[in-house]
């Protein structure tokens, strides 16, 4: 039995935290691939800005909740965090979103996920050059595996495929690379994630406000179920999904959380085989299992 030493008890404390973030991350994931299937759904509703502008304006009024009964605790940040924080609010949690929902209006959602999941090799190697992370080993070849097994969902889908389409996919993951690495940066100078989470989706709201009378017209034409599906898009993969994301942000690597992002294919095949009816096809059973290979190996930590 292994004596109990303040060693001891600091190891005990890690593995702890590493569990709690992990959990975290999973919960986070599940929530992130249920947003593919309502941003598909309500595609034929909103268009992209004004589709993001709701789904924003929500996450940050359910965010303002949790915030004003934390009584007692007062929100310190300099000028620094605050500017790192607006860069990430502006450039993943808005700018991502539109060039997501646009995206998907030209591509199908096999093709969607294979072009947005370049993000995480991009996280990983960012944060390796410039957040000091290094490459570790099971992290490059979980990468590889998780990104063979997006390939593979890719290649069942059977949607069109057009330019327009490729680089918004594109241009959507270099700015979710971009927002997951500033955010990493802004956690060095405030390790609030909740705080974070509220400021950045404020900020992203105040920036997608030219297009609120767009929203508004839309609003009155669309259905009670297509509202709601907005809302929990509000609610659920951003106001809870990108709080328990910073949860485990804070305590993991970018570049390692974000190799578990490639779970996200897999858990959406099935979603939307539940959801929609949509039955997906050995591609898609085969790349969902590789997905999750991958993101186990690259959170093997090295002996």
């Amino acid at each position: 039995m292994e004596p109990v030493t303040p060693q001891t008890d600091v190891r005990r404390s890690l593995v702890t935290e590493s569990r709690k973030a992990a959990l975290a991350a999973a919960f986070t994931m599940l929530l992130w691939s249920s947003s593919f299937v309502a941003i598909r759904e309500l595609g034929e509703v909103f268009s992209p800005a004004t589709m993001a502008l709701l789904r924003l304006a929500v996450a940050a009024a359910a965010l303002s909740v949790f915030v004003l009964l934390r009584r007692g605790q007062p929100i310190r940040l300099s000028r620094k965090s605050f500017g790192l924080i607006a860069a990430y609010g502006v450039l993943w949690l808005g700018a991502y979103s539109v060039a997501l929902n646009a995206g998907e209006l030209h591509v199908d959602a096999g093709t969607a996920a294979l072009l947005v999941n370049v993000a995480p090799l991009l996280v990983a190697f960012g944060a390796g050059l410039f957040l000091g992370e290094g490459f570790p080993k099971p992290l490059l070849i979980g990468a590889a595996v998780s990104f063979g097994g997006v390939a593979l969902i890719a290649a069942g889908s059977s949607g069109r495929s057009d330019w327009i389409g490729v680089v918004l996919c594109l241009l959507a993951a270099v700015l979710y690379a971009a927002g997951v690495l500033i955010q990493k940066l802004a956690m060095r100078h405030t390790s609030d994630g909740l705080v974070i989470t509220w400021l950045g989706c404020v900020i992203a709201t105040v920036a997608l406000l030219p297009w609120l009378p767009a929203l508004i017209a839309e609003l009155r034409t669309a259905s009670a179920g297509a509202v709601l599906a907005g809302v929990y898009l509000g609610v659920a993969p951003t106001a809870l999904g990108f709080s328990t994301w910073a949860y485990a942000l804070k305590r993991t690597d970018a570049g390692k959380l974000s190799t578990s992002s490639y779970a996200v294919p897999a858990l959406s095949v099935v979603l939307s085989w539940l959801l929609l009816s949509e039955t997906p096809s050995i591609y898609g059973f085969v790349g969902g299992a590789v997905c999750l290979i991958g993101v186990a190996i690259s959170r093997r930590r090295p002996r």
